[in-house]
């Protein structure tokens, strides 16, 4: 298949950036290379985009997306919380700017093999890097009733969590759960019916849970951030598009936190802490998809962006 992915929020995704000519810029969920692309038609011939991705597929049909812009873009394999290190390797400590969209791509989600999508039956994968070893298959059939259910309610917000976990186990104590068909009728037996009928596909919480505890996601972002905002140069930018409360949340509040990093009591006439701001919040409110986008490409629907300029 075919590396396919509609760049969500793109032209207000790069238009955030404030692109500099010159500058060097870093997709760090390169993807299909959408972002990148647009990035790169804004350079000068002194300008540079480094791409980051941990799914060789993503990092096989970039290059080939952006190959026409030759030496100004540099493509790494790797983990974006690995960019400092990487970028260092390169002799790069400073960027003008860096784009961030999270969560699972649309050519994860319709490559059946990759196990990432509850509509259709494969083996449990769910892995966005493939050399990691471990599986969405690991997490169902090794984690206890308890660590199951931590996962489905703190990263799937799922109020039926208890009962899917108790579910799970039951069904695993009888046969090995192998595939998303398997753990999609499980799940569907641990609902409600009436629920089923008003409340969207049954397993779309779960099997988010499982993805975000596979690849650390929500940690890797929460580790990450503080040190992508002191990578930019003064009036770099970062963008961050999410797509659900949880990863929202954590961009939200670290990007608050840079802009307003005092300690001090309320009541303090002055900051005695001596916490300096790194920079601003550009976006008040998260940036939504237009009525236009939103026609175009309905898993846009959940997607917010969020800007924040170094000072």
């Amino acid at each position: 298949m075919v590396f396919g992915h509609t760049s969500v929020l793109l032209r207000e995704t790069v238009d955030g950036l404030n692109v500099r000519p010159d500058g060097i810029y870093v997709d760090a969920t390169l993807g299909g290379g959408g972002h990148a692309f647009e990035v790169c038609r804004r350079l000068s011939s002194k300008g540079r985009l480094i791409g980051i991705d941990q799914d060789a597929d993503a990092v096989q049909a970039a290059a080939k997306r952006l190959e026409g812009f030759g030496e100004k873009v540099t493509i790494i394999r790797s983990n974006y919380c690995d960019m400092k290190p990487r970028l260092h390797e390169l002799g790069v400590d400073k960027v003008d700017g860096i784009v961030l969209d999270l969560g699972v791509s649309s050519y994860q989600l319709d490559t059946a093999k990759r196990g990432f999508s509850y509509r259709a039956d494969a083996p449990l994968d769910m892995r966005m890097d493939q050399r990691q070893k471990r599986t969405a298959r690991d997490i169902v059939n090794n984690y206890s009733e308890s660590e199951l259910y931590r996962v489905i309610r703190d990263y799937g917000e799922d109020r039926f969590a208890k009962n899917i976990a108790k579910h799970i186990v039951a069904a695993r104590m009888k046969n090995p759960i192998e595939t998303t068909g398997q753990l999609n009728e499980i799940i569907r037996h641990a609902i409600p019916m009436k629920i089923q009928k008003t409340s969207g596909h049954p397993s779309k919480r779960t099997f988010q849970a499982i993805r975000i505890e596979l690849n650390q996601e929500l940690d890797v972002l929460k580790n990450s951030l503080d040190d992508m905002i002191d990578m930019l140069t003064k009036g770099g930018r970062i963008c961050i598009i999410t797509f659900h409360s949880l990863e929202d949340r954590i961009v939200k509040g670290i990007f608050r936190k840079n802009e307003n990093p005092c300690t001090c009591p309320p009541d303090f006439p002055v900051c005695v802490c001596g916490k300096e701001p790194k920079g601003k919040v550009i976006t008040r409110k998260p940036i939504l998809p237009s009525e236009e986008e939103l026609a175009e490409n309905s898993r846009s629907k959940s997607a917010k962006l969020r800007i924040f300029e170094r000072h």
